[in-house]
This record gives structure tokens, C-alpha cells and sequence, in this order.
């Protein structure tokens, strides 16, 4: 009996790192254990980007009757602070704090920002829609402020929790970690989506107020679990003589690496042409090529799909040393085929074509996301990890909001002047709109190819600064 457990055992031990999720990611240094303990963080953060985007974006427009404008300036109100994410990443590089810590303070403090956000969004909520005897400047302020404060928390927390855990982990394993967060977060907001969508099935104003400060009661407590005891406390670091340097210098220091500047551009282009559909592609199923409301909801798992497949692609090239520019550049070609498949699908009245599109782009972004990831952590010098990774989350999101928010303005500009004949009338079709913003994508993606173009090493070479990526390398 006790061969037989031996045997055992010995098969999980070789079967583990080869199938089962994230296992190459765990060291000794930092267990699984304490490693999904830690991705709680990136649950939160999920479920905040799902409640803002998807969730409230619904119930604002349908349930409490606000205007579509307002509610975009809303959601897009979190966007403001995306840029500074840099900023948060270098100070928590730097901070010295009377307990010891650096990055505890910033999780900690954007934890209550977030949690402050969500307590008072849906009084804000309800005064927006105008059921109050409060002037309608009131509900504004307030559901603004609301979520401004749910952007400050949610980036602030995301930025300091990944350099975090670029801190626990050795050297040779970060990447795999921050991308297993990366999968967390995607994991948070898969499954905030199915609850809030079960939760809001019946929809009043009491069961709003009960679903998102049940939230902000799960935001609390999950990020009080993920922190406890995972930073080391060094009181050595507030005694320390020499004074940190500048935002200004380290960024300088970053810059001076010679490709940030082309890394950071083609993360924007990139991210930006595979960002600008977000809101459309359902909207096209159910217009142009009448797909029903069950089958355009499929397009998230489509999309999935596609972006599992490029992630376990990812994973074995770049274990075998590929260059990570040359599969960012794959991801871009990738995403030209699918946008060609979206494009077409309509004067074919075809769905099949239109989801095959819709696997590619997560296909495309996948990889695109895995290669500027790992290309980007490469060049972060000791000590910059949190200005690294902030840096690159300050870009990608700031362009995806953009260009969400820019593709569905240019969509319904060109729609209404295609309606009234103003672009001819070969052009007087409901998917003219739609399919603007697709070119515009193109062309992004073609933009990004030249980006990285002078990124990409020659073949036969080898990458000496590509950290090596196992099953667990999944950025989001």
C-alpha cells in the first residue's frame, strides 16, 4: 500500500508542472498557497472593472432611465487616474513608511478608496436617475465623485499589488507570477459577471444598494486576506541615508534602457486597435448579421477562447527562448485577419466567419499582451519594478479606454451621416458605422507592426533578457 502511494505521488509530482494550472509559477520562495492568497487582490479589481463597465453601464441606461452620454462620461471617469499609475508604481518603489513596509501602505489605502467608492455608489446611482427632490446636479456630483473614487482604489491597488508580488517572487519566476495574477483578474470578472447578473435578475433600488456594497464589503475583506502577512516589514528602510530618487530621474534611468519609448508606443497602438471593438462586436452580431441575443452573448467565450489558445502558444515559444517582440508582432497579425474576417462576414451574411474573427482577436490580443508583458519586464532594472509595471499598465489602460470610448463616438457619427445619404449612397447601410472603426483598427495594427518592427531580433538568435514563460504566464 505504501509503494502504491509512493508510485502515486511520484506521478502527480511529474504530471504537475506539465498540466496542472499555474504549478510552474510556485517556488519555495513563494508557495502556490500564499501565491493565490495574494490574487484575491486581482479579484477585487475584476469585479470593480466588471460592476463600472458592464453591470451599472446596463442599469444606468435601462433601469434607472440615464441618459447614454452621461453614462459614458461616468464610466469613463476612472480612466482619469490611469495615467498616473507610473507615478504610483515608482512611489511605492521608493516609500518608506514608519512600519517598514512600501507596498502595503498603497494596497491598503487604495483598498479603502475603492471600498469608499462602492459604499456610496448606489445612493449616487439612485440620485442620478432623478428619483430625489435634490437638484439634478447633486446626483452628478455625487455619482461622479463615486466613481472617480472606484478608478483611484482600483488602479492604485492593481499597481502596487503586481509589484508586490514582482517582490515576493524570484527573479526568474516574476514573469509567470504577475501573469497568474493577470488570470486572476480575468477569473474575478468571468465570475462577478455571472453573480451580478444573477443577483440584479430582479431588478430595485434596494436590491442595487444590497449588490454593490456586498461588493464593497467583499473588496474589503478579500484584500485584507490577500495582504496579511505578505510583506516583509524593514523599519532599515526609513533609516536609510541616501534619499530616493526623483519620479523625473528614475524615469530617465528607465527611458535610457534605449527601447521603452517604442515598447510603450506599440503597447498603446496595439492595445488600442484590439480595444476600440469592445462594445461593438455584440452590437454587430445582433444588427448586421441578426444573431440572437444568446448567440452574440457567446462572443465572450469565443473570444476566451482564442485568448486561452495564444496564451498556451505563448507559453511554449517563449519557454524555448523566442524573442517576445516577435510574438507581440504575431498577436498584430493575427488581429489583422480577424478584423478582415469581422469585416467581411457582413456582405457575405456569414456568422461563422464572424466568429472565427472574434476567436482570432483574442487570439491576436493574447499574444500581443504575453509578448510587450514580457518584453517590458525584461528591461525593468532592479529596484523599478513597480515604475516597470506601472508604466505599462498606465499605457494599456489609458488606450483602451480611449479608444473604447473613441470607436463607439466614431461608429455613431458615421452611422447617422451614412443614414441621411451625406456619404453616398453605396454607403447608406446599417454596418457602415461598424465598420469604419474596423479599418480604423486595421490601420492601428499596421501602426503597431511598424512600432516593433525595429524591436524584433533576427532569427536564429537567441533573447539572453526573455524571461522564460510556463502555464501559468496569462496576462489578461
Amino acid at each position: 500500500m505504501t509503494a502504491m502511494r509512493g508510485r502515486a505521488t511520484q506521478m502527480w509530482t511529474r504530471l504537475g508542472p506539465r498540466f496542472l494550472p499555474f504549478a510552474d509559477a510556485a517556488t519555495p520562495e513563494f508557495p502556490l498557497s500564499r501565491m493565490l492568497r495574494l490574487s484575491l487582490f486581482q479579484i477585487t479589481v475584476g469585479m470593480a472593472v466588471v460592476l463600472l463597465n458592464g453591470t451599472l453601464n446596463r442599469v444606468m441606461i435601462v433601469e434607472l432611465g440615464v441618459p447614454s452620454w452621461l453614462v459614458a462620461l461616468m464610466v469613463s471617469l476612472p480612466l482619469l487616474f490611469a495615467p498616473f499609475r507610473a507615478l504610483v508604481g515608482f512611489k511605492s518603489d521608493h516609500h518608506r513608511s514608519v512600519l517598514g513596509w512600501r507596498r502595503v501602505p498603497f494596497i491598503w489605502f487604495g483598498t479603502l478608496i475603492q471600498f469608499g467608492g462602492l459604499a456610496i455608489m448606489p445612493f449616487a446611482l439612485i440620485l442620478l436617475s432623478g428619483d430625489t427632490d435634490a437638484p439634478p446636479l447633486v446626483g452628478h456630483l455625487a455619482a461622479g465623485f463615486a466613481f472617480f473614487l472606484v478608478g483611484i482604489g482600483l488602479h492604485t491597488v492593481q499597481t502596487a499589488g503586481l509589484a508586490l508580488a514582482t517582490d515576493l517572487a524570484p527573479e526568474e519566476a516574476r514573469p509567470r507570477v504577475v501573469a497568474f495574477l493577470y488570470v486572476a483578474l480575468l477569473v474575478g470578472m468571468v465570475g462577478s459577471s455571472l453573480v451580478f447578473g444573477r443577483l440584479l435578475a430582479t431588478f430595485s433600488e434596494v436590491n442595487l444598494i444590497r449588490v454593490i456594497q456586498g461588493a464593497a464589503l467583499v473588496t474589503i475583506v478579500a484584500n485584507i486576506v490577500a495582504l496579511w502577512k505578505q510583506e516583509a516589514r524593514d523599519p532599515g528602510r526609513r533609516a536609510a541615508a541616501a534619499a530616493p530618487p526623483s519620479f523625473g530621474e528614475s524615469w530617465a534611468a528607465l527611458q535610457r534602457e534605449g527601447r521603452w519609448g517604442r515598447i510603450l508606443c506599440a503597447v498603446a497602438l496595439g492595445t488600442a486597435a484590439f480595444s476600440m471593438q469592445d462594445i461593438l462586436l455584440e452590437p454587430y452580431g445582433g444588427e448586421i448579421l441578426k444573431l440572437s441575443v444568446g448567440a452574440t452573448t457567446t462572443l465572450t467565450a469565443a473570444i476566451a477562447l482564442g485568448t486561452l489558445v495564444g496564451f498556451a502558444l505563448a507559453a511554449q515559444r517563449l519557454n524555448v527562448g523566442a524573442d517576445p517582440y516577435r510574438l507581440a508582432a504575431y498577436g498584430v497579425v493575427a488581429g489583422l485577419l480577424a478584423f478582415s474576417c469581422v469585416i467581411f462576414s457582413a456582405p457575405t451574411a456569414s456568422p461563422a466567419l464572424f466568429q472565427i474573427g472574434a476567436v482570432l482577436i483574442g487570439f491576436g490580443g493574447g499574444l500581443f499582451a504575453v509578448g510587450t508583458l514580457t518584453a517590458a519586464m525584461s528591461l525593468g532594472r532592479e529596484g523599478q519594478g513597480g515604475l516597470a509595471l506601472g508604466a505599462w499598465g498606465a499605457v494599456q489602460a489609458t488606450a483602451a479606454g480611449l479608444a473604447i470610448g473613441a470607436g463607439g463616438i466614431i461608429r455613431d457619427l458615421v452611422s447617422d451621416l451614412a443614414g441621411r445619404g451625406a456619404l453616398g449612397p453605396a454607403l447608406v447601410d446599417p454596418s457602415t458605422g461598424y465598420g469604419v472603426v474596423y479599418h480604423i483598427e486595421l490601420v492601428l495594427l499596421f501602426f503597431t507592426l511598424v512600432a516593433l518592427g525595429p524591436l524584433v531580433r533576427p532569427i536564429g538568435t537567441r533573447h539572453a533578457q526573455s524571461p522564460k514563460f510556463g502555464l501559468a504566464e496569462l496576462p489578461g
